[in-house]
């Protein structure tokens, strides 16, 4: 029989998992801030350029990222019932699977040019923007394989080491794009690709860490003994779970992806705003990712023991946090709103007024979503945990395609809106995912796992 747990227990049980990630998220969120604080010092059309080539190269990464994601609640459940040669084979075929990816998709980084062209964006903005792409692209490879094995130690429940890792590269990005940018310290200066050698040095010095640690410490695993030998059963179970995931990604990203492109319509300033605001919002997102990379790994635990009471509690647990995270970001972006976006922006650049008239807005519309943002990933969270992706799947591509990016073309170009309207079809397509997704995990996936005998 298992111990019940308090609701108070939950509660730090979650936050001791839970705020390493949280900070671990936000270190690598500080990797793409200091990028869009220091190339808009360096100039708004890099900012632009840089903005537009994020959101391709995200797309790319997240759906990749799936594979790492499905490593996390396979190693939860797998040490919930002490079986050790499965997290060996999950977490090394995950990393199989990332770096099949990354070879298939490095020419679409490679020849982005023509696709932002395509995509209707300014020529001169896809010109650099496919130059940073050819570069930071390379960064994808260890990218991918520090994801996987960033989950396969938070599932261990060795998260310090993942945020610490994680820091240790944010301090690496901050001083290498300083001195790459601007030419400071001898450097050259080479501004937005500075930016891109930064971005691939950066994820090189993770995966060396990340690497090191597993080795060192965790040797039982062995995760790179024999790492050339195939283990077909395995890898298609990472591939069974690891797809959906990529895909429920993908269509989220690409939710915001979109929302880029049709800023760049728009012009260079309005889509550097939404950079500016969306990096804002993307910061508190990052709180309730981690607490969803907590909810993961309890998931998978509970799955692994066949606790439902566990698991009912938990869910409920990190749910209330995650909604307390939403209500003081909603207070913080109505409050704070040009004060924040002033830090992204030089004071002396002629567009700042008009940087700070568009970024509040949309920052008034980031402050909206928090709430659906938050709940969606929370469920995600659970889902994931179970390994219940399929259906989450289907239900996210309804919610960010269906309903969010015609809602944003209609309200931002058909409406008349530009800016707003586009944000306002974020926050109904992120609405529509959390009712859907919370439904299903507590109508239908919760109800899968066993309760235990008394």
């Amino acid at each position: 029989m298992n111990k019940v747990m308090t609701y108070r227990a939950h509660f730090r049980a979650i936050a001791v998992l839970g705020l390493p990630l949280v900070g671990g998220h936000l270190a690598q969120f500080a990797i793409g801030l200091t990028d869009t604080i220091m190339l808009g010092w360096y100039g708004i059309e890099a900012l632009a350029a840089v903005t537009l080539a994020s959101s391709f190269y995200f797309v790319l990464f997240l759906f990749g990222g799936g594979f790492g994601l499905a490593v996390m609640p396979m190693v939860a459940t797998a040490a919930a019932e002490e079986d050790e040669t499965s997290i060996r084979r999950s977490t090394r075929m995950g990393v199989w699977l990332s770096l099949l990816y990354a070879v298939l998709v490095m020419p679409l980084l490679w020849w982005s040019h023509p696709i932002l062209i395509a995509a209707g964006q300014d020529p001169q903005v896809a010109e650099t923007a496919s130059q940073y792409l050819r570069v930071a692209g390379w960064g994808l490879f260890p990218a991918l394989v520090v994801m996987v094995l960033k989950s396969y130690l938070a599932a261990l429940e060795r998260t310090q080491i993942v945020l610490w890792i994680t820091v240790t590269a944010a301090v690496v990005n901050a001083l290498t794009n300083y001195a790459l940018i601007f030419g400071n310290w001898g450097a050259p200066e080479l501004g937005v690709m500075g930016a891109a050698i930064a971005s691939v040095v950066t994820q090189m010095v993770s995966l060396i860490a990340v690497v090191i640690y597993a080795v060192r410490v965790l040797p039982e695993h062995n995760l790179f003994q024999r790492f050339w030998r195939p283990d077909w059963e395995m890898l298609y179970s990472v591939l069974r779970l690891g797809i959906p995931i990529g895909f429920t990604l993908l269509a989220e990203v690409s939710l915001f992806a979109m929302s880029a492109f049709m800023m760049g319509w728009i012009g260079p300033v309005p889509l550097a705003a939404h950079g500016i605001a969306l990096n804002l919002a993307s910061a508190t997102f990052m709180v309730h990712l981690g607490l969803s990379n907590a909810a993961t790994i309890r998931a998978g635990n509970a799955l692994g023991r066949k606790d439902r009471p566990h698991l009912e509690k938990g869910a409920r647990a990190v749910t209330v946090m995650s909604l307390l995270v939403s209500v003081l970001t909603i207070i913080l972006f109505v409050t704070c709103a040009e004060p924040l976006i002033s830090i992204f922006v030089e004071p002396a650049d002629p567009q700042r007024p008009q940087i700070l008239a568009i970024g509040t807005g949309l920052l008034a519309m980031a402050a909206l979503f928090q709430l659906v943002d938050g709940a969606q990933v929370i469920a995600l969270g659970l889902l994931r945990g179970l390994q219940d992706a399929k259906v989450p799947m289907v239900m996210a591509g309804l919610s960010y395609w269906v309903v969010g990016i015609p809602a944003s073309y209609y309200f931002g170009f058909i409406q008349g809106m530009e800016g707003i309207g586009i944000w306002l079809g974020l926050v109904l397509g992120l609405a529509c995912a959390a009712v859907l997704l919370m439904a299903r995990f507590w109508t239908r996936s919760v109800q899968t796992v066993g309760v235990p005998a008394e």
